[in-house]
């Protein structure tokens, strides 16, 4: 009896590439978001290189800073689209991208998908406890989580939106001074000033 020819992908490769469908399906729902997720990815791991992250921990930073945003798939137009400042309510809806991130990204078949879901999940938690949506600080946020939210804020605050201008270098680090210590991890938002200086990312 011949034997099944084995197939050319590892099925491990072939679990983490059913997750694109869902990178594809934001595209379709919002490009924006979808250009910024992959500027995110590239920026975030400079930031995890600089850090002395494993490789291990690197690929778990780059794909979860890739689908940070994939909640807001579950966002209506009204809201994900509103060409302005979103008031209580909406702003209340906004929120819930992480959960519906996390969720999203734990159903899909990726062989890490729990531990990336628990990262997406609290990308927006602050260092203080402010954040959201579990309200952990200090190092109880995952580490990769911390990473994100530094550098989410900069390249969001970089790029023109219809509520709001692209912001210049100088007055995107004078925000994220303001934030050290109550938004970001001090320690690390202290590397972020290094790989920020020379980065590509960086904005004029």
């Amino acid at each position: 009896m011949a034997t099944e020819k084995a197939p050319s992908t590892s099925y491990a490769t072939y679990l983490a590439e059913s997750s694109e469908a869902l990178f594809i399906a934001l595209d379709e729902r919002d490009n924006y978001t979808y250009q910024h997720c992959d500027r995110v990815s590239l920026l975030a791991r400079e930031l995890g290189m600089a850090c002395g992250l494993s490789q291990q921990e690197l690929d778990l930073l780059a794909i979860s800073a890739r689908f940070h945003d994939i909640g807001k798939i579950g966002i209506p137009d009204s809201v994900l689209l509103k060409p302005g400042a979103l008031d209580a309510e909406e702003w209340a809806l906004m929120k819930m991208h992480p959960v519906k991130g996390e969720r999203l990204f734990r159903n899909t078949l990726h062989p890490h998908a729990a531990e990336v879901a628990r990262i997406i999940r609290h990308h927006h938690e602050c260092f203080n406890g402010s954040g959201y949506p579990d309200q952990l600080s200090g190092e109880d946020i995952p580490l990769a989580s911390r990473i994100l939210l530094i550098v989410d804020g900069y390249d969001a605050m970089s790029t023109s939106r219809p509520y709001h201008h692209g912001r210049s270098h100088s007055e995107i680090m004078e925000i994220m001074l303001a934030e050290e210590g109550q938004k970001t991890d001090p320690t690390l938002f202290r590397q972020f000033i290094q790989v920020i200086a020379n980065s590509a990312a960086r904005v004029a």
